[in-house]
């Protein structure tokens, strides 16, 4: 009977162990504040005036309108021009310009003033094709900055006709 108390006692003395804390913490013994930092040397300042960023030619030259879309007979339409919308000009449409052909692409996605548009397999100014809009008779590629790099007038039904800015004739078919 006393094996039961003394198994009895150690069981109790052994949970009671157990409750104490035993865990370590590295944070005990830090002291409440961080010790302060010590100064460093500075260097002495200088003081000078700056050039003014990226020298003169800091921006970007204004786009040069091209010398025919100011000639007012480059602007005119032919005579035998006919009515065009933008709905007629909406597709695709082979072009032929400086001696060969290639594709042009014309949608009504607003691009700046005008339309997108764009070209693939072409040569010289037309590859530089960015937008296009149709004013009067006329229909106007601008390049990616929006400066007029050619025109073409409707002659016929699926056909127009005109030049670039370089004086090159250019035919557009279905």
């Amino acid at each position: 009977m006393q094996f039961r108390y003394v198994a009895t006692g150690l069981m109790v003395a052994m949970s009671l162990a157990g409750c104490q804390r035993t865990s370590y913490s590295p944070y005990d013994n830090l002291p409440s504040q961080p010790a302060p930092l010590q100064a460093q040397p500075v260097p002495s300042v200088q003081s000078n005036q700056l050039p003014p960023p990226g020298g003169a030619g800091q921006f970007p030259s204004a786009p040069q309108q091209q010398t025919a879309a100011l000639d007012p007979n480059a602007s005119a339409a032919p005579a035998t021009a006919l009515d065009v919308t933008k709905e007629q000009m909406v597709g695709n449409w082979r072009v032929s310009y400086a001696g060969s052909s290639c594709d042009m692409f014309l949608t009504l996605t607003n691009l700046g003033s005008g339309s997108r548009g764009g070209t693939r397999g072409c040569a010289g100014e037309l590859t530089t094709m960015g937008s296009w809009e149709v004013s009067g008779k006329m229909v106007q590629f601008k390049d990616r900055s929006g400066n007029t790099i050619g025109r073409v007038y409707k002659t016929a039904e699926n056909r127009f006709d005109g030049t670039t800015n370089s004086g090159q004739s250019v035919s557009l078919s279905r």
